[in-house]
């Protein structure tokens, strides 16, 4: 039996990459349509009448249906039906829910969208629309990115493990970069009567997230010859697993009552809030404090992940190897906090193009740090089991912030007309979120979890 596990597509290098491979390509092109329209906020303000206010509450769309307990029920699927179903699931929410929101923004001419100005005046119909799909694709996209954390748990358990989710993390990020480069550019390329074109980058992105789910149909088939082969060639599908291992709805009081977990999810959700909604204001902020074009802004920001995509896998590896996972998040929330307090008092005092330069790719830094050691240390304090829930439950905190957050950055954008309110809240988040890191270095050592032991076994 020894020797058959030793013969799985497991252990086949090529195999476990090639996983890598297709489902980090699925989150690149999710990536990518989050923020195809960020890079455009000007735009969508001249041409269709989204000042900052309409424009922060529709990117906290995306995480609306998640916050009001779409992310939970995504967890309880995603343990009892299993890695295959999940994905395929969640990948076609994102094609949906993309449709939809590309509907809104292309459907946007006043006559033909007058019905939805009955209601909700504040918000233009075609910001309505959109953000409804926004919703839609969030529910997917969030799904998503636990499902194939879940994936690679279990392709790379005992082996490179933080390096793949590193990797897979690198990939992801390079599709914000792919936005912000290539957004401005198709804009432009399509423009009709000398106006640039919100429509076209939305419909490439779109277009992506199609071939994205194609992928994922050919992980399935990888995955369901990986379980064949792991209980001994019987028929069988995600599910079908030990009664002792089954997964209850009762299980999620182990994660539930964790301590440890707790303080993971709180950490996640300050940290990602001072970082993905400062990405839909980055380009409209270095436009104003800079006074410069939404292009240079755009083409300013598009290198915040570079740093983050490059050091990530290496960050992994170092992981994987030497471990010190805990003092890597300490690290990135000190770095992230420094970052936001040069863009809200220093760069408005000296605006220098290679001062913003320079403080975004040290935010990069930050952005490698702590997502490659987190989401690597979950499975050290969760047991397997509930391991996708768990993953779940993290990203719905995480998405409560998501959601409020733009609120509450469009809202102080309108009332102080202008980014120092804004990126001080920004800075305190990280501040918090240095704090969580040191209560969670203080509670591994008093109950050795191992987040600071290598994963490699």
């Amino acid at each position: 039996m020894v020797e058959k596990l030793q013969k799985t597509l497991r252990d086949s290098a090529t195999a476990r990459w090639t996983v890598l491979i297709l489902v980090a390509s699925m989150m690149f092109f999710a990536y990518m349509f989050v923020d195809i329209l960020s890079p455009l906020a000007s735009l969508l303000n001249d041409t269709l009448g989204w000042d900052q206010g309409v424009f922060g509450t529709y990117a906290a769309g995306e995480y609306l249906l998640n916050v009001f307990g779409f992310l939970i029920l995504a967890g309880i699927i995603l343990d009892k039906m299993g890695v295959r179903f999940t994905g395929l699931l969640s990948a076609s929410l994102m094609v949906i829910g993309a449709a939809i929101k590309y509907f809104g923004i292309s459907w946007a001419d006043a006559n033909t969208v007058e019905w939805l100005n009955a209601w909700w005046p504040a918000m233009p119909g075609s910001a309505k629309l959109a953000m409804f799909g926004f919703m839609i694709f969030g529910c997917g996209c969030e799904m998503a990115g636990t499902t194939v954390s879940k994936i690679l748990a279990k392709w790379f358990k005992g082996k490179e493990m933080a390096l793949a989710m590193g990797l897979e993390m690198a990939i992801a990020r390079l599709g914000v970069f792919a936005a912000m480069w290539l957004s401005p550019m198709i804009s432009e390329k399509f423009a009709v009567d000398g106006t640039n074109s919100v429509v076209a980058p939305l419909l490439f992105s779109a277009a992506l997230l199609v071939i994205g789910l194609l992928n994922f149909f050919v992980f399935t088939v990888m995955d369901k010859t990986l379980d064949r082969q792991e209980l001994n060639d019987q028929k069988v599908n995600d599910q079908m697993v030990n009664d002792a291992d089954e997964f209850h709805v009762s299980d999620l009081k182990q994660i539930l009552t964790s301590k440890m977990f707790w303080i993971i999810a709180l950490l996640c959700v300050l940290y990602y809030s001072a970082i993905f909604p400062f990405q839909r204001f980055a380009t409209n902020f270095l436009e104003e404090t800079l006074a410069i074009s939404n292009a240079e802004a755009a083409g300013l920001f598009k290198w915040f992940p570079i740093l983050a995509m490059v050091l990530t896998p290496f960050l992994g590896a170092f992981i994987d190897y030497k471990g010190k996972g805990a003092s890597m998040m300490l690290l990135g929330a000190v770095i992230m906090t420094a970052c936001h307090l040069v863009f809200a008092f220093v760069l408005p005092a000296y605006p220098s193009k290679t001062l913003a330069l320079v403080t975004i790719l040290i935010l990069g830094v930050s952005f490698s740090l702590v997502p490659a050691s987190m989401w690597p240390s979950v499975p050290k304090i969760i047991d397997e089991k509930v391991l996708g829930s768990a993953y779940c439950l993290i990203f719905w905190v995480q998405n409560v912030g998501l959601c409020l957050v733009p609120l509450l950055i469009g809202k102080l954008r309108v009332a102080t007309n202008g980014y120092l309110v804004p990126m001080i809240v920004f800075a305190s988040f990280g501040v918090l979120a240095f704090l969580l890191s040191l209560a969670l270095k203080v509670e591994d050592k008093k109950k050795n979890y191992g987040l600071e032991l290598p994963n490699k076994k």
